[in-house]
């Protein structure tokens, strides 16, 4: 095993609905490691409380019981401004839908995670995102707004925005859910490639196996548990 990049040590997490509806136990006592520079599929059946395990992972939600490591760091133990800055440095989101501002332009939308809390972006940023648009096959895009692009193209860029602040993990939630078969594929490679030759830590959740596949090591959320298959 690789130096421990995240671990989930006897983690439980309950879902506690609005009204009376009844709270319902998503994760009981579960254990998880993943190491730098690996690649995880988390696949389990609708509801199961993938994304909430992909939120505890992202510092985004605090588990009840039980401790969550980043870097061998307590989330819980930060200050909000310690805590943002480790979201900053280390971690890219994906998401199932991509979240492109409609009004801005494929390079604006790269550089959006860049812009907080700064006047605007240095040469050395926008060559890099130049760069890595070219990378995935978009650099005849930048000047597009998302509504010119293909689905497969919008979630590329998606991509490449979780990657400008050079975050060591990358978390992507369902990344391939709304796509097209060959766009589903294309983000799949794109995906493996990320970890194969940039060696950036990735934790994909995802329904398809095809994606899963791909990745170095399956673990299915089954029955509030976490199971190596």
């Amino acid at each position: 095993m690789a130096t421990p990049l995240l671990q989930l040590k006897q983690v439980s997490k309950v879902y506690r609905p609005p009204g009376d509806a009844p709270p319902v136990a998503v994760l009981i006592d579960a254990d998880m490691t993943v190491g730098r520079g690996e690649s995880v599929a988390i696949v389990g059946p609708s509801g199961s409380g993938k994304t909430t395990l992909l939120n505890l992972l992202g510092t985004l939600d605090i588990a009840d019981n039980g401790t969550v490591l980043v870097e061998e760091k307590d989330p819980c133990l930060l200050s909000e401004r310690q805590l943002a800055e480790l979201r900053r440095r280390l971690i890219g989101f994906v998401f199932q839908q991509h979240h492109l501002l409609p009004h801005c332009t494929v390079l604006e939308n790269v550089l959006v995670p860049v812009l907080a809390g700064r006047s605007g972006t240095d040469p050395e940023v926008e060559e890099r995102a130049m760069k890595l648009l070219a990378r995935v096959g978009l650099a005849d895009r930048v000047d597009h707004l998302p509504g010119r692009l293909s689905g497969g193209e919008r979630q590329r860029v998606a991509v490449v925005r979780a990657l400008i602040n050079r975050p060591a993990l990358l978390l992507a939630d369902e990344p391939t859910g709304a796509l097209d078969r060959e766009s589903a594929r294309e983000v799949g490679r794109l995906l493996a490639e990320l970890n194969g030759l940039d060696a950036v830590t990735l934790v994909v959740v995802t329904h398809s196996m095809e994606l899963a596949e791909q990745l170095g090591r399956v673990i299915e959320l089954k029955d509030r548990k976490l199971v190596e298959r």
